[in-house]
């Protein structure tokens, strides 16, 4: 079947090809968004005729992996055999990723495929600056099966004025914020997790972990990937208070709910509940096993527990929920494969993400390795991690994560529940907005550059609120704060009423 299945895929490639011969194409004409040129389809008929290319694909990880080279020379036996290619694969720890892209795309560095995402290696604003092709008709042509597995909404959440420009790695498009609390402590100091509603609500059990666990952090934090959360405070992703049909936007920063968790956070630091290095460490890799009791959650995704555990040395978590499971378009755009601009092969580029995405042997092959070296399987569809066999990575960075395996401890029917979750979540009242800064790009790229310096420190309460919060917002408005949210209100008052318009 998956012969028949990329055979058809060639046909559609010669059919467009007889077309261009014959005067249908555009003869390599600027495409319709003024960038590059459009992609020309122009493949032989059959998978053994294609001639061979190599393409390159940047994506994050945690620690890129001593087996990295043995994954991609067996990725490229699957790829060679089915679409005539190889492909380089170039993971970067996520603490460095968006540098080291940002710099190899400002100097126009050739490569094909790029992960992206609304936090790191930004998608919007790599957008903007044309870093990324439009895809919507090399996905028509050459990934089909892709287009049709992934919900509507969330291919809707990708466009820029109409047009797409990354392959979204379809999972859980929720969020859903908490705090992760390592079992092993919840046991010992008998921490009745169903009665923490609110950060807290934590404090007596964070006071218990400091004074009888020598060396361990009660409460975790990283600072410079700290991803500006306005749904920790009770607001949507445009600074919206949920429930507010309104669409009246806020500058967060001055919000009583901003303020009492800065508060709070400096508070912990100064009781030495928060790590001393919290403003400036990357990201809690596995040189942090075993060294705190707690940590903040950004999704909260059906089976996630599973995942963190075995990431995490083999200790099991207690999640606790607080807030409710919502959709955003920030949560769609989480994580997602565009194609550059640079790139010389995107047909291939995009058989290649069409491969992924519907080939499990390869999806599971990037995710989790080979098996009985990296992961032994405890069912048809759950695996065991090997936590010192040589290959992780995070699966959700590839493609669509229902065609993997499942982690020991996650149950057999966590795809289902997060189906259910994706279609039932609480949708935030901004959903489908998407802000155009060109009005304000200086003053928004300031006041992002302001945000980047004082966030983690405010964040992990590094510094005192009390003098460094007043000189956040007076540096933040004087960048130029104020004049972007007038203009993203502006946006706001003009999507609202074309919405209600339309019904």
């Amino acid at each position: 079947m998956k012969r028949i299945r990329y055979v058809g895929i060639l046909l559609v490639i010669l059919s467009l090809f007889i077309a261009a011969c014959s005067g249908g194409g555009n003869g390599g004409a600027p495409s319709e968004s003024g960038g590059s040129p459009a992609p020309s389809a122009s493949a032989p008929e059959s998978g053994d005729a294609l001639p061979e290319v190599q393409l390159t694909w940047y994506y994050g990880v945690a620690q890129v992996p001593p087996d990295q080279q043995l994954i991609e020379d067996e990725v490229n036996k699957i790829l060679k055999s089915k679409i005539n290619t190889t492909v380089k694969l170039k993971p970067i720890d996520f603490g460095s990723y968006t540098t080291k892209l940002n710099t190899a795309s400002a100097a126009g560095e050739e490569f094909d495929l790029v992960w992206t995402a609304n936090w790191a290696f930004n998608y919007d604003e790599n957008v903007k600056k044309g870093a990324f092709l439009p895809l919507d008709k090399l996905i028509d042509a050459y990934a089909p099966e892709t287009k049709k597995a992934i919900p509507t909404f969330t291919w809707e959440a990708t466009k820029h004025q109409g047009q797409i420009y990354a392959v979204p790695s379809y999972q859980t498009v929720t969020s859903r914020y908490g705090i992760n609390v390592i079992k092993e402590y919840t046991d010992k100091y008998g921490l009745d997790v169903g009665k923490v509603k609110r950060y807290e609500d934590l404090e007596p059990f964070f006071e218990q972990i400091k004074q009888n666990e020598p060396g361990i952090v009660p409460f975790m934090l990283v600072g410079p990937l700290t991803k500006f959360h306005p749904f920790l405070y009770g607001y949507d992703d445009y600074g919206v208070k949920i429930g507010d049909e309104s669409y009246r936007t806020n500058f967060m920063e001055e919000t009583p709910e901003y303020k009492q968790f800065v508060e709070l956070m400096h508070r912990w630091f100064e009781k030495g509940y928060i790590n001393e290095d919290a403003s400036t460490v990357k990201q809690i890799d596995s040189s942090y096993n075993g060294k705190f009791a707690a940590s903040i959650e950004y999704s909260m995704k059906p089976g996630y527990e599973a995942e963190i555990k075995a990431k995490n040395g083999g200790r099991e978590i207690v999640g606790i929920p607080f807030t409710d499971v919502t959709t955003t378009r920030t949560s769609n755009i989480a994580t997602l494969t565009a194609i550059s601009r640079t790139s010389k092969n995107p047909e291939r580029a995009m058989m290649l993400l069409e491969l992924v995405n519907t080939d499990r042997e390869l999806y599971n092959l990037l995710s989790f390795g080979q098996e009985g070296k990296h992961y032994t399987k405890l069912s048809n569809n759950t695996v065991k991690i090997n936590p010192n066999g040589g290959y992780t990575a995070p699966n959700w960075v590839f493609g669509n994560v229902f065609n993997g395996y499942l982690i020991e401890g996650q149950a057999p029917d966590t795809w289902e529940v997060t189906r259910k979750l994706n279609e039932s979540a609480v949708v935030q009242p901004t959903f489908g907005f998407n802000f155009d800064d060109t009005p304000v790009k200086a003053e928004n790229a300031n006041v992002a550059a302001i945000r980047a310096e004082y966030e983690p420190l405010l964040f992990t309460g590094t510094v005192d609120p009390a003098e460094y919060l007043p000189e956040y917002i007076g540096k933040l408005k004087k960048a130029g704060a104020d004049k972007v949210v007038a203009e993203l209100q502006k946006q706001l008052d003009a999507w609202a009423a074309e919405k209600k318009k339309n019904g």
